[in-house]
């Protein structure tokens, strides 16, 4: 995350997608998977901006990285997470938040 402030505070809604199981990617266990809205403000025109993050649990630690952002409409978590459930988005989620997890415990 460039500019954590940016999610220094409570999500406005969350959709989990994978919780309580043992999914294993490489070597990290994989405990948890959301998806994560963060409503940043309002146009009178475009309406709402969002910004829709990924967070990932591990056994090694967690990461929480954009997914998506912008003026996206009314429900776009909702439709963010059919997206990923739909179009087996969730393996290359995981997978780039368990790279993201390497690169910090390499450094």
């Amino acid at each position: 995350m460039h500019n954590p402030d940016r999610i220094n505070r409570y999500p406005d809604s969350v959709n989990i997608l994978l919780s309580g199981g043992a999914f294993i990617q490489d070597e990290f266990t994989i405990s948890k998977v959301e998806l994560r809205l963060y409503t940043e403000q309002t146009d009178q025109k475009l309406g709402v901006y969002s910004l829709i993050t990924s967070f990932v649990e591990t056994d090694k630690g967690s990461v929480e990285m954009i997914y998506d952002e912008g003026f996206r409409g009314i429900d776009s978590l909702s439709r963010a997470s059919s997206f990923l459930i739909g179009n087996l988005g969730i393996s290359a989620l995981i997978l780039r938040s368990v790279i993201s997890l390497r690169e910090k415990t390499c450094n």
